[in-house]
């Protein structure tokens, strides 16, 4: 089980939500946490919850020079979330480019631009925890999700992928895929949500996932399941499901 008392853990996407919600988690584990998303102001207003020692570096990971500059004031840290993301139901019918191309770059470039920082600074040391937040809608094309579907499976590879590459070191990669979670994203829905959870019992499962060595987590457990199946559906079958 990993301890996190006295280590130190950057959030990216933590100013509401599950970000803010697995900030409480992992303060009150013991970790110094490091805040940082775009407003500055719900930053401080999730700060003033913690139990623990923390700190606000505010950042918008679409900006490399803003990623850049929070990754020099940040410092040397223990491990990294990246939770940040933006979200619009879109059937393809009504493409909306600016959405479409936003997604794709805060859910992916984003990581990617912030992970540039952060996984040299732990090969290098031999040392850190990366943990990638991905998506249920990330494993098959969904309906009205052309967009963030198509940016979570890009971000869950990634992760897969720097698993591989990290695995007889001492840095450690997991990824979770959350179902819904109550928040202003899954408010623009209006379709029904199965299982849909509240961001606090959310942040549960995933600090218990960070605690343990596996490497995915997808839940809720059933409704996970029944995407990672999903996988080995024939595509007539698969379709006519969804």
């Amino acid at each position: 089980m990993r301890d996190f008392a006295g280590k130190t853990y950057w959030l990216v996407g933590a100013s509401e939500g599950l970000g803010a919600a697995l900030a409480e988690k992992l303060s009150g584990a013991g970790a110094e946490v490091i805040l940082s998303a775009r407003s500055e102001a719900r930053l401080d207003e999730v700060a003033t919850r913690l139990n623990g020692p923390s700190r606000v570096v505010p950042m918008d990971v679409s900006d490399a020079k803003s990623v850049a500059k929070a990754a020099r004031d940040v410092g040397d840290i223990d491990g990294i979330v990246y939770l940040a993301g933006v979200y619009w139901p879109m059937h393809a019918s009504a493409w909306d480019s600016d959405q479409v191309l936003a997604m794709m770059d805060i859910n992916v470039m984003g990581a990617a631009r912030v992970l540039g920082h952060v996984v040299p600074q732990f090969v290098a040391k031999d040392a850190g925890h990366i943990v990638i937040t991905g998506s249920l809608s990330g494993f098959r094309g969904l309906p009205s999700a052309t967009g963030y579907g198509a940016s979570k499976a890009a971000v869950m590879h990634m992760a897969e992928s720097l698993r591989v590459d990290m695995r007889r070191s001492n840095v450690a990669v997991q990824l979770v895929n959350p179902g819904f979670i109550r928040t202003r994203l899954t408010d623009k829905n209006n379709f029904a949500m199965p299982f849909i959870m509240d961001a606090a019992p959310a942040a549960d499962i995933f600090l218990r996932h960070m605690r343990r060595k596996k490497f995915s987590c997808s839940f809720p457990w059933g409704f996970g399941a029944f995407f990672r199946v999903s996988q080995f559906f024939p595509d007539w079958l698969y379709y006519r499901i969804f």
